[in-house]
């Protein structure tokens, strides 16, 4: 069964799935190691989630927290916009996990304002990645 259901997917979709569920789950493992190091390093116990009095633990789970909170619309606009579109979906994709990363490291700095460049990097590949799903929606709807 899933063999003929694989078969249907457009050329190319294998990208959108290696950047959605495997470069998207490497991304999250390695922020929720580098939360885990911070606890450590910071001694910062379970179950706190920020510290009253440490700025650079905040700013490196908040790093992990925020991507956490966009996953559910990358991952929805990634898997929808690749069924028209899957290579530039891909592409885009990875250009978004890329700017997670960007954003993670300048947050990393414990000065919050560094954190811009990724943000940006982020949002204009969600651009992408919203057209592409808006795309995919108006050609399902008969609209174009």
């Amino acid at each position: 069964m899933l063999s003929k259901f694989a078969g249907e997917l457009p050329e190319g979709y294998g990208y959108v799935v290696l950047v959605g569920c495997v470069g998207n789950t490497f991304l999250n493992m390695w922020l929720a190691i580098n939360v885990g190091r911070a606890r450590k390093r910071f001694d910062i116990k379970y179950p706190t989630m920020y510290s009253d009095s440490n700025n650079e633990f905040n700013c490196i789970q908040r790093a992990h927290q925020n991507t956490l909170e966009g996953q559910g619309a990358f991952l929805t606009m990634l898997f929808l916009g690749g069924l028209q579109y899957p290579k530039i979906t891909a592409g885009a994709g990875v250009v978004y996990l890329l700017g997670r990363v960007a954003f993670a490291l300048g947050y990393y700095t414990g000065e919050p304002d560094k954190r811009r460049c990724g943000a940006i990097i982020t949002h204009l590949s969600e651009l992408c990645l919203i057209g592409n799903a808006i795309s995919f929606a108006a050609h399902q709807l008969e609209w174009v």
